[in-house]
């Protein structure tokens, strides 16, 4: 193609040698006429010009000026053709007003069509200047009936925010709107060293708002993470996102956040996802999911609701926990001064908080409650108002239940506020063990040790050498401690005043097969993970009723020491029972840990406020 101008070039110039051979040039003649009629092409100036009978074009030498409306061109020669078409060489210049500049090395205008073709030689660019839009390309065409000029063969448009690269392109001066097709590579011009990167083979953009809208598959790359999605708008500038068609944000942190829709704020650091959302967090091996979800990258905080599930896979065992609304944020820990020479430096920890109507389900434990919180500093999850936990053939029910892990693995569960283990041994048969305030080590998952305090009830049937059941043994006492091995009881130890009665299953009544509070919550029980989706009206009745007062029963009198524990991050002067005739209390059981940001059934929203507060 270029070839062939430089031919044209010359036949142009070999013509000029024969007209001036032939006779003198004829003063260029300008009509009078409408200069704005946008239907035709004046030609306002030119040094020369030359005709030749019977040829359909003349021929324009030096400082030639053409105009079609508002558009201007200049040149340095040109064939004025009689349908009003141009070809044009050297020194190409359109210009509409003092804001749109076009420059070329020759153009060629069709008037029926009302475009513009302008090339460059080799090693340059034909450039469109649009204020701070620049427009570089090889070969360019301008269609001046729609004010649209694109391009074929590749091409460069930068504005101050951006420089986008594709194989073909459209771009309006007057609308702005700038079309690219074929592996367009958007990047941004930010000096101060922040990136941005969009990958795309069809991106709409617009040189104003320097807003991307994306209609096939495309990356958005940025120092924070990936965005991914097959249709959606991103300001360039602000790093406000709207993503639809089942859109991801993938963060240099290891989370990945996926919805139907997504609202993303790089500005602001965080992310909204509607409809089918889910939350996965590598680092923590955790996935939150429901059906709207919000990601603060900043405070490495979540929130999600509806139809709202937390799995954690940490053990290889993935846990389902479900409620109608779970959180998960962090909590700073300011120093503390222990004494003069000792200081707990300051720290964070994860929370995670689901309330209300918990249910969750992993193979070696299911459960609910009314609110639950997990605090990764002490590695332990609280379970508040009525919780429930089964295990095998075993339930747990207290007002509270702390339960302990380690390595993923439970190392002990607490139940400081009334406690009530049942044990299915036959259909309707349960050994049963109550008392004010229970804790159960484990090793590897298997109870190792059980120390109950205060108020111990327990009804068992012992089993015979035969594996048969024939009596039911009935006991009172205050404190109970037992050694168990391979899940069977090795050890127990009753003080001080025990009051036991064993009774032949033959002459026993049924009342005292059960002790007064137990119930057998089975049909509660979560059975698979999808379960845990099913609250029903028989588990809501259940965990709006009270605690009931009974099960506390006659306080004993107590004689108490005093200890130092670790709450959180502070240390708190705490008063411990010491059983009569037994050892101190703190000797047998390690204290509960609870830092002051967990919630609880009654206290959860302010502690979610304050959570969020101390985050800020």
């Amino acid at each position: 193609m270029r070839k062939l101008l430089f031919v044209i070039l010359a036949i142009a110039g070999m013509t000029e040698m024969f007209l001036r051979a032939s006779g003198a040039p004829v003063d260029p003649q300008v009509p009078k006429a409408d200069r704005y009629a946008g239907d035709r092409v004046f030609l306002e100036r030119a040094s020369r010009l030359y005709a030749r009978q019977g040829e359909d074009f003349q021929i324009l030498v030096g400082d030639v000026e053409f105009r079609k409306a508002d558009m201007f061109m200049y040149c340095d020669s040109a064939h004025f053709y009689t349908d009003n078409s141009l070809k044009a060489y050297g020194s190409i210049r359109m210009e509409q007003g003092d804001t749109l500049f076009v420059f070329a090395d020759s153009l060629y205008y069709n008037d029926s069509l009302e475009l513009a073709t302008l090339y460059s030689w080799e090693g340059k660019m034909v450039e469109l200047i649009n204020r701070d839009v620049k427009l570089e390309t090889e070969e360019f065409f301008y269609d001046l009936g729609i004010d649209l000029g694109y391009y074929r063969s590749g091409g460069i448009l930068t504005d101050t925010t951006n420089r986008l690269i594709s194989q073909e392109g459209e771009y309006s001066p007057t609308t702005k709107e700038a079309n690219f097709y074929i592996d367009v590579r958007l990047n941004s011009r930010d000096k101060s060293g922040d990136t941005l990167q969009i990958l795309t083979d069809t991106l709409l953009y617009n040189t104003a708002t320097h807003v991307a809208e994306l209609t096939c598959f495309s990356e958005i790359v940025n120092s924070d993470g990936v965005l991914l999605t097959t249709e959606g708008r991103y300001n360039t500038e602000s790093g406000f996102g709207e993503l639809f068609s089942r859109s991801k944000a993938v963060m240099n942190r290891g989370t990945t956040l996926i919805g139907d829709t997504l609202i993303y704020d790089r500005e602001l650091g965080y992310g909204e996802a509607f409809g089918n959302m889910e939350l996965e967090d590598t680092a923590k091996k955790s996935i939150l999911t429901g059906d709207y979800g919000f990601y603060d990258q900043l405070r490495d905080s979540a929130f999600v609701t509806g139809r709202a599930l937390a799995m954690e896979y940490s053990s290889g065992d993935t846990l389902y926990l479900h409620g109608d609304t779970i959180r998960a944020f962090k909590v700073f820990l300011d120093e503390i001064q222990i004494n003069d020479s000792t200081f707990v430096v300051a720290d964070t920890t994860n929370h995670i908080v689901a309330y209300p109507r918990v249910r969750f389900y992993r193979t070696d434990m299911q459960g609910l409650c009314d609110s639950m919180t997990f605090v990764s500093l002490d590695s332990t999850l609280y379970l508040n108002h009525h919780p429930i936990v089964w295990s095998e053939n075993r339930q747990i029910v207290g007002n509270e239940i702390y339960v302990h892990f380690n390595d993923s693995t439970v190392d002990s569960a607490t139940l400081p506020n009334q406690a009530l283990v049942a044990e299915e041994i036959e259909e309707g048969f349960y050994n049963q063990l109550k008392g004010r305030e229970m804790i159960a080590y484990f090793d590897n998952g298997v109870m190792r040790h059980l120390d109950v305090i205060g108020n111990v009830q327990a009804v068992s049937f012992p089993m015979e050498n035969d594996s048969t059941y024939n009596k039911v043994v009935t006991m009172e006492s205050s404190t109970l401690s037992a050694d168990f091995h391979n899940n069977a009881l090795e050890r127990m130890k009753i003080w001080p005043n025990v009051k036991s009665v064993v009774t032949p299953l033959y002459l026993a009544k049924s009342s005292i097969f059960r002790l007064p509070e137990f119930k057998w919550y089975e049909i509660l029980r979560p059975t698979d993970p999808d379960d845990v989706f099913n609250v029903s009206q028989m588990m809501i009745d259940y965990l709006n009723q009270k605690e009931d007062e009974s099960i506390r029963g006659k306080e004993p009198e107590k004689r108490t020491t005093k200890i130092e524990i670790p709450r959180g991050r502070k240390i708190e002067i705490r008063p411990v029972e010491i059983g009569s005739g037994s050892q101190a209390v703190d000797s047998i059981m390690p204290p509960v840990l609870i830092d002051d940001n967990v919630a609880s059934d009654d206290t959860l929203p302010e502690a979610i406020d304050k959570a969020d507060a101390e985050t800020l």
